[in-house]
Order: C-alpha cells, then sequence, then structure tokens
C-alpha cells in the first residue's frame, strides 16, 4: 500500500519539520515498510526524512526563469525533491490548467525522471450519468500522457468527494478502479474524504494500492492511526 498525505495550503515549514519528526518516530517504531509520501505547501518543502518521502503538490516546466509565483526544478533540486502531484482538481478548476497543459507538465517531469502522481477525477454530473459517462471522462484525462510510465502512480480522486465528508461507495470505487486496472499496471491510489473510518473497507478493495489524504491528513498522529486502520 501507498499512504500519501496531501497538505493543499496548509501547514508551515516549521509545523511540517514537527509533522515529519513525529510521524517518523512512529513509523520507526511500527517498523514501517510500506510507502508513504507527503506533499507539503512549497514554502514548507524541506528533505525525505527515513521512511516519508517528500513531494512538490506544483511546479512549473523549467529549470528555472521568469515564472512569477512558480516553482521549478531549482527549487526542488535544493532538497532532493523528486516526486511530484500533477493534474489535481483543484489546479484543473480553480487555477484553469487545461489538459493540453497538464500533459507538458507531465511529460517534462517524466524527461527529469520524478516519480509523478497523477490526478484524475470526475465531477458529480458525470457520476449520475453512469460508469461509462465517467469512464469516458476519466481517460479523456489521459491525453498526452504517457500510462506506461515506469514511475507513474494514478491517483483517482471524484470531484464531487474532495473535503466534502463524502465518500464514495465501495461500489463506486470498486467499478472504477477496474475499469483503470484494464489498461494502467502503475499503482491505482483512490483519494476522496479518506478518512480513519473508512481507510480500511477502502484499502480492501481489489486494485486500490494505496490512498491520497487530505485534510485527514494534516495532524501526524491522526494520519498514522490512519496508516494503521489501512493495513
Amino acid at each position: 500500500m501507498i499512504y500519501a498525505a496531501n497538505f493543499k495550503m496548509n501547514h508551515t515549514r516549521a509545523s511540517t519539520a514537527r509533522y515529519i519528526e513525529t510521524l517518523e518516530k512512529r513509523l520507526c517504531e511500527a517498523q514501517w515498510e510500506e510507502r508513504v509520501l507527503l506533499f507539503p505547501p512549497a514554502t514548507a518543502l524541506q528533505a525525505s526524512s527515513g521512511h516519508i518521502t517528500v513531494g512538490a503538490q506544483n511546479a512549473y516546466m523549467a529549470q528555472k526563469g521568469a515564472y512569477t509565483g512558480e516553482i521549478g526544478l531549482q527549487q526542488l533540486e535544493e532538497f532532493g525533491i523528486e516526486t511530484i502531484l500533477i493534474g489535481h482538481s483543484e489546479r484543473r478548476q480553480l487555477l484553469a490548467e487545461e489538459q493540453e497543459f497538464v500533459s507538458r507538465k507531465f511529460a517534462w517531469y517524466k524527461e527529469a525522471d520524478f516519480t509523478i502522481v497523477y490526478c484524475i477525477g470526475e465531477p458529480i454530473e458525470v457520476r449520475e450519468s453512469g460508469e461509462e459517462a465517467v469512464a469516458e471522462y476519466l481517460w479523456e484525462q489521459f491525453d498526452g500522457i504517457d500510462i506506461d510510465y515506469e514511475k507513474l502512480i494514478v491517483a483517482y480522486e471524484p470531484i464531487w468527494a474532495i473535503g466534502t465528508g463524502r465518500s464514495a461507495t465501495v461500489e463506486e470505487i470498486r467499478a472504477t478502479h477496474d475499469e483503470l486496472r484494464r489498461r494502467i499496471s502503475a499503482p491505482l491510489l483512490y483519494g476522496g474524504s479518506v478518512k480513519r473510518e473508512n481507510i480500511a473497507s477502502i484499502s480492501a478493495i481489489e486494485n486500490v494500492d494505496g490512498v491520497l489524504v487530505g485534510s485527514a491528513s494534516l495532524d501526524a498522529e491522526e494520519f498514522f492511526a490512519m496508516m494503521i486502520e489501512g493495513r
């Protein structure tokens, strides 16, 4: 299993350092062997530690340059960052990142040999149209994406379940992950209101290889407790 925490626009550099220290201690005590990914905001980036791989929530496809407000490979290299989240629905929706732009970013960080956690998901109106509509919508989000890239991880996050407290049902997750598995051999994560109460049932679903957790991951002790439940 892969356990990934996306802090979004939460935590500071100091609180992220404390979080990593706390979580690393728990993982050592548990003799943890499964993969743990942590995505803090850009101002809180720091080197990976022990069991925890730190990644970037976003970066521009350049070494450096005149891209106000962005960070690039030069900034990531300072911390030894080699993992990145690409295609999150909040960037697609709130920051208008279209598929062509997302695919260029994917290609650039693939060329840089990064581990890429690639996010896909559908809005509620598509989900309500049925599984066939969901599949069609999701496969369109792979336009320009190399699904055979050896360092690819796919995170399925239904948009209507992100931050709403409403998770997809076991049946919905199973059907969608089964559809993705038809063409994709990379690890498949589920994200969307994953919490301590439902992580065990989600983790038990065939073709769910891990979880991408948002708000429920912001407390290190709570996230560790979730991981124990999901084992």
